[in-house]
């Protein structure tokens, strides 16, 4: 992600915040789109996805973790959504036995631990980062989180508009 940058960045306080910035994020979304969810173990990827996920298909679905499956997919209206969690790959060539490629071009890919694919993540993918701040335990809530939203110019520029709405 050579030119990428932050595009967006800010602190939520529960579930229903980050379910917030999924739902405003997800419209702006398209076939051929790759997203990279970064974060330590229990920051909140799973739980962006699965927003994100329930506001691209505009239902309550249920939306578990694919950590075993490594792949789960989702119809929607926009096309197939590809969740891939990639916790437990062991090399990242196996990316090619779980349809990446399909993945790439034929649907909207959103990847939790996409940083063990090694050098298959495409350069164009949108990075959404959430951390724990230490300032969570500091203030007696657990569920602080930080998310910042990182790309290249294309969606630098596509996305400009959401920074006053998240």
């Amino acid at each position: 992600m050579s030119d990428s940058k932050i595009i967006v960045k800010t602190t939520v306080s529960n579930s229903d915040q980050t379910a917030k910035v999924a739902a405003v994020l997800a419209p702006f979304l398209e076939v051929q789109d790759v997203l990279s969810l970064v974060g330590t173990l229990g920051a909140g990827k799973t739980e962006f996805a699965r927003a994100l996920i329930r506001a691209l298909c505009g239902q309550e679905l249920d939306v578990p973790s694919p950590t075993f499956n490594l792949l789960l997919t989702y119809d929607c209206a926009k096309g197939l959504i590809y969740h891939y969690d990639f916790y437990r790959l062991e090399n990242p060539e196996e990316v090619w036995e779980l349809d990446i490629e399909d993945a790439y071009h034929e649907g909207i890919t959103v990847m939790e631990w996409s940083e063990n694919i090694g050098d298959h993540l495409p350069d164009t993918a949108l990075e959404i980062s959430i951390t724990i701040p230490d300032s969570g335990s500091d203030t007696g809530n657990d569920e602080l989180r930080e998310i910042s939203i990182s790309g290249d110019e294309d969606w630098q520029s596509r996305l400009a508009g959401i920074q006053g709405v998240i």
